[in-house]
C-alpha cells in the first residue's frame, strides 16, 4: 500500500485533484472547469461525461505534478456538489440524462403544491430536510427521459449524487455506494420518485 492520499473535489463549476504525503503535504494539484447548461430559466445541469473527463484529467495532472504512480495511493477521498443527482443504467453506468445541479428550481412549483397541502412537516419529520426543488431531481430525470420511469420499476436504472457516479466509473462498474453525508439527499429524492436501489 502507498503512503500518499488523493482528494477528489468534484465541485460545481470546476473539478479539482491534490495529492497528499503521509505529513500532509500537497505534492500535486490539478483544477479544471466544465460547462454549465441552462436549458431554461432556472434550470441547472452538467453533462455527467464533462464531469467525469474533467475528473480524470486532474487526477492524472496531480498524479504527475507529484511524480507518483497510482499504485502508490492509500486512499482516494471525494467530497462532491451533494445534492446534484444523476440516474444511469445499472448495466452500463451509461447516465440517461443530464445531471440536475442542486441550484436547479424547475420543480419550485410542484414544491409550493406539497406546501400549501401540508406536507412540509410530514417531509421535515421523516427527513430532517426542508421541502426545496433540489431534492426532486430524480423524478424530473424520470418525467424527461423517454421510458426512463418503466425502466426504473423494472430495476434497470440506479440513481445517486454525483459521489457515487464516480466511485462506480473509478471502481470499473463494482461499486455503487455513497457516503453516510450524502444517504440523507439520496433519501428524500429515492422516496420521492419511487424508483429503487
Amino acid at each position: 500500500m502507498g503512503a500518499y492520499v488523493l482528494a477528489i473535489d468534484q465541485g460545481t463549476t470546476s473539478s479539482r485533484a491534490i495529492v497528499f504525503d503521509a505529513q500532509l503535504n500537497v505534492l500535486g494539484i490539478g483544477q479544471q472547469e466544465f460547462p454549465q447548461h441552462f436549458p431554461r430559466s432556472g434550470w441547472v445541469e452538467h453533462d455527467p461525461e464533462d464531469i467525469w473527463r474533467t475528473v480524470l484529467e486532474t487526477c492524472r495532472f496531480a498524479l504527475s505534478r507529484a511524480a507518483i504512480a497510482p499504485r502508490d495511493l492509500a486512499a482516494i477521498g471525494i467530497t462532491n456538489q451533494r445534492e446534484t443527482t444523476l440516474v444511469r443504467e445499472r448495466a452500463s453506468g451509461r447516465p440517461v440524462h443530464r445531471a440536475i445541479v442542486w441550484q436547479d428550481r424547475r420543480t419550485a412549483d410542484a414544491c409550493d403544491r406539497l406546501k400549501a397541502a401540508g406536507h412540509e412537516p410530514l417531509i421535515g419529520r421523516k427527513t430532517g430536510l426542508l421541502l426545496d426543488p433540489y431534492f426532486s431531481a430524480v423524478a424530473t430525470i424520470l418525467d424527461a427521459t423517454p421510458g426512463a420511469r418503466a425502466r426504473a420499476e423494472r430495476g434497470e436504472l440506479a440513481f445517486g449524487t454525483v459521489d457515487s457516479f464516480l466511485i462506480r466509473r473509478l471502481t470499473g462498474g463494482r461499486t455503487h455506494v455513497t457516503d453516510a453525508t450524502n444517504a440523507s439527499f439520496d433519501a428524500i429524492r429515492y422516496s420521492q420518485s419511487g424508483m429503487g436501489r
